[in-house]
């Protein structure tokens, strides 16, 4: 038993439907159960609505396992607790007071619950153990509609999700919808090994810097590389002694340092992931496209991001992958995979949260866009199509993976759509 599956049942009034009564023998009749406080302090539900013995009360509700559980968390000392008015337990073990030395009202909810709903819920919390998720072996009697439903939802949560790191970028860049779209899609153009070290270099870099250099494909190298310490080797080569003159010039001029930047890591990457490959993409996205973040906002195809995004990495990296050693020659194109992992994690985010602060709602343009793309392939999205969990696109894969990391891991299935509709029966 925990104090989440008793909040579930006092929230939806999962009681048997006959008189409630009090542990003291009270008449109990529930007119609003309040509103549940999901922080971390205070009562658990706010603003209830009771009749006892025929006395109309206002005020907060506190739900417990153990009555005594109140002393074990030390209500007795929170005056936020003052306004208590029905103390709910599972179990009613000693009298809970007041500061007047009133007992508090307690409804012993294991009086009051179907014996059906205990089954469902001991099948999905208590024989999990070697099971992915919890309710892996009841997925099948879940509807296609309760799926499609809460994949949307999931969706949109998850999208809010991305939003709190746009809504921190643009305070650390003063409301700039340009850095923030620049330093965003630099910590994408790393992928997720390297995301973190393109996020460093970016903010390593005032945007200004960035305007007065895209003019210039080698100043956008230089500026890049020489940030991410590629040019600190001893490679010759013409085009890695160009570089190494215009990083001296630019570091001279505008007073960079490399302090804060990480590492860059190759290992476990595959050839056309390399840094060095996407950096020099991403200097030449930059160099055809001096206003990035108007270009994105007005485009609303996919095939118009194709069209986009589909640049290719300079010359020089035609036949190399590393600055030291030549390869066989071939195209450093950004694919429509990689455009579509842009999409995801990037474009699509900024774009919502561009029109919410215009006051727009572009919900129908953003589903549009996410549905046209392929979904992502991870061992997350291999296991729920296992499980016969429609995915046949990214809205479906983001889905799942918000499922799989905010509700299956966490054990939050009181809180997932599907998990009510299997507790309902």
């Amino acid at each position: 038993m925990t104090e989440d599956f008793i909040q579930y049942l006092w929230k939806h009034k999962k009681l048997i439907p006959n008189i409630l009564k009090t542990t003291r023998d009270e008449n109990l009749i529930i007119q609003q159960v309040g509103n549940h406080n999901t922080d971390n302090s205070g009562p658990d539900f706010f603003n209830a609505r009771l009749i006892i013995e025929n006395q109309k009360w206002a005020g907060n509700v506190e739900v417990h396992i153990k009555s005594s559980d109140w002393y074990v968390h030390n209500h007795e000392n929170d005056p936020a607790y003052d306004n208590v008015i029905l103390h709910v337990v599972w179990e009613d073990d000693m009298d809970i007071f007041r500061k007047d030395n009133s007992v508090i009202p307690t409804l012993q909810l294991k009086d009051y619950i179907p014996q059906g709903i205990l089954i469902r819920y001991q099948n999905l919390f208590e024989k999990r153990t070697r099971d992915w998720i919890s309710c892996e072996k009841q997925l099948p009697e879940v509807s296609s509609f309760i799926i499609s439903n809460w994949q949307e939802r999931l969706y949109l949560e998850r999208l809010e999700q991305k939003s709190n790191m746009i809504l921190e970028l643009l305070k650390d860049s003063s409301n700039n919808w340009e850095a923030v779209l620049f330093k965003l899609l630099a910590k994408n153009f790393g992928l997720k090994i390297n995301g973190d070290a393109f996020l460093s270099l970016a903010n390593s870099i005032d945007f200004s810097i960035i305007r007065k250099c895209t003019n210039q494909l080698n100043q956008l190298e230089a500026l890049f590389f020489g940030q991410a310490g590629f040019l600190e080797k001893d490679i010759e080569n013409e085009y890695t002694k160009t570089l190494k003159k215009e990083y001296q010039f630019l570091q001279h001029k505008f007073q960079l340092n490399t302090r804060g930047v990480l590492s860059f890591q190759f290992f476990r990457l595959r050839p056309p992931n390399f840094p060095t490959i996407r950096l020099a993409q991403f200097a030449m996205l930059y160099f055809r496209n001096h206003q990035l973040f108007n270009e994105v906002i007005s485009i609303n195809t996919v095939e118009g991001f194709y069209s986009f995004f589909m640049v290719e990495a300079s010359d020089f990296w035609k036949n190399h992958y590393t600055f030291e050693k030549e390869s066989k020659t071939s195209k450093k194109r950004i694919t429509k995979p990689f455009i579509d992992l842009l999409l995801i994690n990037t474009i699509i985010p900024i774009k919502f949260m561009y029109a919410r602060s215009l006051g727009k709602n572009i919900e129908e343009e953003i589903f549009d866009l996410i549905c046209q793309l392929v979904y992502e392939k991870n061992s997350i999205v291999d296991n729920f199509k296992k499980l016969k969990v429609p995915v046949k696109n990214a809205l479906h894969s983001q889905a799942v993976i918000q499922l799989k990391n905010t509700y299956c891991d966490q054990k939050a299935c009181l809180k997932c759509a599907i998990g009510n509709y299997l507790l309902q029966g």
